[in-house]
């Protein structure tokens, strides 16, 4: 009998890890994407005069498109006269049927610019 339940049991098994993953895996992977992007945009601007609001929005653009659940106050700028640092800090609720979780990120990036010595 086992030898015939056995097979449905392992193929339920690998469904509900395939089902985990579909759930779970894309929140990760758009937190990879934003957090590609603030790095990218911490070591440009530290180079350029763009102001804090101007990165702001532009980081705050990037967030919507990455599906990201961000607030303007959970997201942190600052430009200093060395670099360009951003922060944010941000939750995901991730649904699973009976045991549903928060996913919690916390992407950053820091530029200082470095000068030559005299």
């Amino acid at each position: 009998m086992w030898e015939r339940i056995s097979p449905f049991l392992a193929l339920a098994g690998v469904g509900l890890l395939i089902y985990l993953f579909i759930m779970i895996a894309p929140p990760y992977f758009n937190n990879w994407q934003f957090q590609d992007f603030i790095e990218g945009e911490a070591r440009l601007d530290s180079y350029n005069n763009k102001p804090e609001a101007e990165i702001k929005k532009d980081v705050m653009k990037s967030a919507r498109e990455n599906n990201i659940p961000i607030t303007d106050e959970k997201l942190v700028v600052v430009r200093s006269t060395i670099g360009v640092q951003i922060s944010a800090d941000y939750d995901v609720h991730v649904d699973l049927p009976g045991y549903p979780i928060d996913l919690k990120f916390t992407p950053a990036s820091k530029n200082v610019i470095l000068t030559a010595p005299k």
